[in-house]
């Protein structure tokens, strides 16, 4: 077995392998850059190496810098994890010439599978199936144009060199194809180190469905059966699942039988993962090859008992697999929800921050991965993930709702989540069916995340029955008397008064006990009775004029969101006694909407712009952000310059509305 082993990663794949190398009694060795001083992955390891600046490419994307702390760290092998280094065969080929294991394929197959049009090649040399594109050498947007006109619009836009959705784009119309290409090959350059893209057939309505594959230095190799990753958006899986549902029991020995052709086609060692597109009729097509551990390896490690990356460990220390095909077995489903600083509301924009309170389940059936802790920092300059949720359950409809159970039980405060969209997510009566593509998601957004518009009678009443019985996050048991807000009055009936955000200001709701269950909503010019069936965990049901309404609350600090079958509210909860101070969002100034880097300015001062047109682009984590005019106008100044850093909310273009 390994005896040290250097972690060329952070966040939560940091944080997993050094549970699994610990249990194993591998010395664990840490790199951190200077926005992860004091992560929770330095917190776990038995020793931690500063690495370099915030930068990815002066710090955890260096190869120098990873392979000298290795070696003064003593440290015999590096495990990769996922993202950054993991699928360059230079670090791979680098980590053998420095004499230390590397805990992954060789540095062949990485390069082989690594490029997709070399992969592509290989597969169907091998009898698998392959989504029509264009791979060649010519990279010009003549070149493109051709061959994507020739493929027939929609098509993707993919980085050769990488995954986990970077760079990528759907193009639907001619006229997008250079703009698209130009960003396309930006997002490869900064997350891949090369800007080589490829275009394929776009496939309407597909699964994503992958297969776990493990080979050995002893030649053999097996599979572990398949994972669902369908629910996406902006190409990145959100919810993963294990094994696929709705298979038939031919095409899923067929994926699987394709699969290891693919992994023998390169004599594949240690870990990695076969992706395919399967469309409605059941044909299927290669994608890729993932030459790592991925993120959604723990739904595979529930259903089978295995710990996929003590397999790792001992791959690469030259045992042979531990188990033959043949006693691999499969019980029951499992399910991951991918927990992110990020807001839904505001089209998925990261939101990096302190993470003042972090309440995560537990029990049984249920795992938790994470990267962070209360008191935590999530940094703008890498992913924003704060942990993955996963649960197993005998049945898939089991499992499902106990994801559900367990989202709703996450308490997170400091920074913005995606709990909310989780929640909906999972509840959503297509989900449900298995009724579901990769496209469902941008399909299903209404109803997914909440809207601009003023919050519906219904919401607002359930919000204030959330509110008045105390359930909202973190909710603070008062010590004194005249710190409970839960309505009391003497001699009077109990009222409950909040206040809410709405575009035209504050707005007062008042919620009036009138015996029992019943109340009294009072709201705006409204009046309406109001009749509480249940308030427990995060469900509340209750009558509103007589009509039944149903929903689930998901709270915050300052917001809830309400969860019901026609769609996702927001209530924004504000402090009447709080100052209204601020930079206004648009006043002919456009913003930065997160802190990010700027990476592009489009204009200059005295440009005439018209709705639509590029302004700048924002990074942030490894996305790019184009900010476009809101209106017709003027550029009257541009504070922006490329490669400047800002927070959220700095002026980045200012703008003259153009009179009619």
């Amino acid at each position: 077995m390994l005896q040290a082993l250097l972690i060329a990663n952070r966040g939560e794949i940091a944080c997993r392998i050094v549970e699994t190398a610990k249990r194993l009694g591998v010395r664990t060795i840490a790199v951190y850059s200077d926005a992860d001083k004091g992560a929770r992955h330095i917190r776990l390891a038995d020793e931690a190496h500063w690495l370099g600046p915030a930068p990815a490419s002066e710090s955890y994307l260096s190869i120098d810098r990873l392979i000298d702390v290795a070696r003064r760290a003593g440290a015999d092998a590096v495990h990769p994890g996922y993202g950054f280094l993991s699928e360059n065969a230079d670090f791979a080929q680098a980590c053998e010439s420095a004499g230390l294991i590397f805990v992954g394929p060789g540095p062949d197959a990485i390069r082989a599978m690594g490029s997709k049009r070399i992969a592509k090649d290989l597969m169907h040399r091998a009898g698998v199936a392959v989504v029509p594109d264009y791979r060649g050498a010519d990279q010009s947007i003549d070149a493109f144009a051709t061959h994507a006109a020739g493929l027939g619009y929609p098509v993707m836009l993919k980085p050769a060199h990488g995954g986990g959705g970077k760079g990528m784009r759907r193009v639907d119309r001619a006229e997008e194809l250079a703009e698209a290409l130009a960003a396309a090959k930006r997002e490869a350059v900064t997350s891949f180190g090369n800007d080589e893209i490829l275009v394929e057939k776009y496939i309407h309505q597909p699964r994503h469905i992958e297969v776990q594959v493990f080979g050995d230095t002893h030649g053999n190799i097996v599979h572990l059966y398949e994972r669902d990753c369908t629910l996406q958006r902006r190409h990145q899986k959100v919810i993963e699942e294990a094994p696929a549902y709705s298979l038939t029991n031919e095409i899923r020995q067929k994926l699987q039988d394709a699969a290891i052709r693919a992994a023998a086609a390169v004599n594949y060692t240690n870990a990695g993962t076969v992706e395919f597109l399967v469309d409605t009729d059941g044909a299927f097509y290669f994608m890729e090859m993932n030459t790592r551990i991925q993120v959604e390896h723990p739904v595979t490690e529930m259903i089978t008992g295995l710990d996929l990356i003590d397999w790792q460990l001992r791959v690469a220390s030259g045992e042979a697999l531990p188990l033959r095909q043949d006693e691999i077995r499969v019980d029951g489903h499992a399910i991951e929800a991918r927990v992110y600083a990020e807001s839904p509301d505001r089209g998925f924009l990261p939101s990096p921050g302190r993470i003042d309170g972090l309440v995560l389940p537990s029990g049984p059936h249920l795992r938790v991965d994470r990267g962070v802790d209360s008191g935590d920092v999530v940094t703008p300059h890498y992913d924003a993930m704060i942990a993955k949720i996963i649960v197993h359950g005998s049945s898939r409809e089991e499992a499902r709702q106990r994801l559900l159970d367990a989202v709703l039980e996450v308490r997170i405060d400091g920074v913005e989540s995606n709990l909310a969209f989780l929640a909906a997510l999972l509840a959503r009566p297509e989900y449900q069916a298995g009724d579901v593509d990769i496209q469902y998601v941008d399909r299903s957004l209404g109803k997914l995340v909440a809207g601009d518009s003023a919050p519906a009678v219904e919401a607002v009443a359930a919000a204030a029955l959330v509110l008045s019985s105390g359930q909202q996050a973190m909710p603070v048991v008062p010590s004194d008397p005249w710190d409970d807000r839960r309505g009391w009055q003497n001699n009077l009936p109990p009222r409950h008064i909040s206040f809410i955000a709405l575009p035209n200001g504050l707005s007062e709701v008042v919620l009036v006990s009138t015996g029992g269950a019943t109340y009294r909503l009072e709201w705006n010019d409204l009046t309406i009775g109001l009749e509480m069936a249940e308030v427990s965990g995060k469900k509340v049901g209750f009558s509103l004029g007589g009509q039944r309404h149903e929903a689930i609350a998901v709270a915050a600090a300052r917001t809830v969101h309400l969860i019901s079958k026609s769609g996702v509210d927001r209530i924004d909860i504000a402090d009447p006694f709080a100052s209204s101070g601020g930079a206004t969002i648009f006043n002919g100034e456009v913003v930065a909407p997160m802190p990010g880097k700027v990476t592009h300015v489009f204009v200059v001062a005295g440009q005439a712009v018209s709705v639509g047109d590029r302004l700048a682009v924002v990074e942030a984590m490894k996305m790019e952000h184009v900010l476009r005019a809101p209106i017709d106008s003027t550029v009257t100044l541009v504070h922006a310059t490329a490669g400047q850093f800002v927070d959220e909310g700095t002026v980045l273009v200012a703008l003259h509305l153009v009179p009619d």
